[in-house]
């Protein structure tokens, strides 16, 4: 009788021990093979990106390369993002979240995050591009550095080389122009930019972590 009830406690106090166990956190997950655009895809001017040495090279005309692989069926709401970029002088390029696949033109839906260092446009690597700026120039053009962009419910934070440059908490009912309507948070994928002929940007260790 000792014994059964013995084992009766042992196994309540097991189940209450798991019971009360975070769950395992989420894992980074690779969303570029460096091979590859496997799980990638990209329409009009498609020729605009390539991979070279473990890197996608975005070099061309404008187009935009949306993530559409396995890793959550390619929709993401609250996440930890990052990966490695590096700029050529005078090129500009972005990473879109929340959004979704479009043949061409800029992506209608989700933020952009901006790449550019010494591009004539004035918004610097790190702003979430037309809602929150950044104006001065955190690292150089022909190094690679880390941008980062967390989501967790309706709060952006953007890093780059670890360094906060943006914190933005969207407001409720966000006011857009109606051509901005869908920069809003939301849900989707992520897309790599090719802004024009003239940048060349490079991507390589693209990490998410989701934090649903």
């Amino acid at each position: 009788m000792k014994i059964i009830t013995s084992l009766f406690a042992l196994g309540f106090f097991l189940l209450i021990c798991s019971a009360s166990s975070p769950k395992k956190a989420e894992e980074w997950i690779s969303l570029f093979d460096g091979k590859s655009l496997n799980g990638w895809k990209v329409g009009k001017n498609a020729a605009t990106f390539s991979v070279e040495n473990g890197t996608i090279v975005a070099h061309g005309e404008t187009a935009h390369l949306f993530y559409v692989g396995d890793a959550h069926n390619h929709n993401f709401k609250n996440f930890d993002f990052k990966a490695k970029v590096m700029t050529e002088p005078g090129s500009n390029s972005g990473i879109y979240f929340h959004t979704t696949y479009q043949e061409e033109g800029w992506p209608a839906k989700g933020y952009e995050v901006q790449v550019n260092n010494s591009h004539t446009d004035w918004r610097r690597t790190g702003s979430l591009y037309g809602v929150q700026d950044v104006k001065e120039k955190l690292v150089n053009d022909n190094e690679w550095f880390t941008e980062e962009i967390i989501v967790q419910g309706k709060r952006v934070i953007i890093k780059v080389n670890d360094k906060v440059a943006v914190d933005y908490t969207e407001p409720d009912n966000a006011q857009r122009s109606a051509d901005q309507s869908a920069r809003v948070i939301s849900n989707g994928t992520f897309a790599l930019q090719g802004h024009d002929p003239k940048s060349k940007v490079y991507f390589k260790d693209i990490m998410v972590k989701s934090l649903d």
